[in-house]
C-alpha cells in the first residue's frame, strides 16, 4: 500500500527503484545498439575483404552454389541421409575415370598379348 509521502508500506521510495530499473533498461538498450553497430561493421569489413560484390559479378552461378552449400550446412543438412547419398555418388563419379583408365589399360594389354601370340585364343575359334 502506498501512502501520500511516495513510499511503500515497507518505507522504501518507489521513485529510486524505478530510476534504477530505467537506467538498467537504458544501459541494456545502448549495449544492444553498440553490439549491433559492431556486428554491422564486422560484416562490412568481411564483405570488403572477401570482395563479395566482385565475386558475384565475375561468377554468379558459383557464388550461388556456394551460398546454397553454406545454407545447407548451416541448416543442419550435413548429417542427413541425403548428404550420405550425395557423398557416395560423388565418390563413385570421382572414381569412374580411374576405373575406366584401368579397364582400358587391361583391355589394351590383353589385346596386345593376343596380337603377339602370348594370349589365349578367342573363345569361339577352334
Amino acid at each position: 500500500m502506498t501512502n501520500y509521502s511516495g513510499t511503500t508500506g515497507n518505507g522504501t521510495a518507489e521513485h529510486s527503484e524505478d530510476a534504477g530499473f530505467g537506467q538498467r533498461v537504458d544501459q541494456l538498450g545502448s549495449d544492444a545498439q553498440q553490439f549491433i553497430d559492431n556486428a554491422r561493421s564486422a560484416v562490412a569489413d568481411l564483405g570488403q575483404t572477401l570482395d563479395l560484390k566482385g565475386r558475384v559479378e565475375r561468377n554468379p552461378y558459383g557464388t550461388l552454389a556456394i551460398a546454397v552449400g553454406v545454407g545447407y550446412v548451416l541448416g543442419g543438412g550435413l548429417f542427413t541421409p541425403l548428404t550420405g547419398r550425395i557423398l557416395k555418388l560423388g565418390v563413385r563419379l570421382a572414381a569412374l575415370p580411374f576405373v575406366k583408365d584401368e579397364l582400358m589399360g587391361m583391355a589394351e594389354s590383353a589385346f596386345q598379348g593376343y596380337q603377339t601370340g602370348r594370349g589365349p585364343p578367342p573363345s569361339g575359334s577352334v
